[in-house]
């Protein structure tokens, strides 16, 4: 009777292991992906309606302080290259040096995010609030999604650095880290079009 339950047992891990292949995380994760560009891809065309319904309230080009947002920018984006760091060092199982990437990705995004509240809560004390116009509206709905992103990713991040402290570098934490890792450069990829769709082009008079 004990060699069946043995039997039994090794039988339903290979069944289970059979039917979730190790790259249907990944597959799933990159669906998920496609819902979320849906969703953004529906934000930008609401900017694109409203962008330019300013109801007497300044335009992008008096309200947007460029060199802060470029600055803002620019954290993320080297965020981006930390995580690359990171991942290298996670595949060639150098814990302490991916745990240090990963800790200075964490950083960088929480200066991000710590730049784009000032700016929300700027705009909002001078009275520019996302009910103030339509273009205001979208500005905050997209930009202000993206924020959230961000920090569900830093949220994310932080639990895979308690993760791999205490489990080390397993298979399934470099899985983990490598669906954060889409998910990381795809807010990047975001982040340009509303750089570029939103700050650049809504200077422009």
């Amino acid at each position: 009777m004990p060699e069946m339950t043995a039997t039994t047992d090794l039988s339903s891990r290979y069944y289970v292991r059979e039917h979730h292949p190790e790259n249907g995380t990944l597959l799933g994760f990159w669906i998920y992906l496609m819902s979320d560009c849906l969703i953004f891809a529906c934000l930008f065309a609401t900017y694109a309606v409203l962008g330019r319904n300013f109801a007497g309230a300044p335009s992008g080009a008096e309200l947007f302080d460029l060199p802060l947002v470029a600055l803002n920018t620019a954290f993320l984006l080297l965020s981006s290259i930390t995580y690359g760091f990171g991942m290298l060092s996670a595949y060639a199982k150098k814990q302490r040096a991916a745990i240090g990437w990963l800790v200075l990705t964490g950083l960088l995004g929480a200066a991000f995010l710590f730049l784009e509240l000032y700016e929300f809560s700027h705009l909002i004390h001078e009275g520019y609030g996302p009910q103030r116009s339509g273009f205001l509206t979208a500005f905050f709905a997209l930009v202000g999604t993206h924020g959230l992103h961000v920090t569900f990713g830093i949220v994310w991040l932080v639990t895979l650095l308690f993760q791999v402290g205490k489990h080390g570098l397993t298979p399934e934490n470099i899985r983990r880290l490598s669906c954060l890792s889409m998910f990381w450069h795809f807010l990047d990829v975001v982040w340009i079009g509303v750089f570029t769709f939103v700050y650049l082009m809504g200077v422009l008079p």
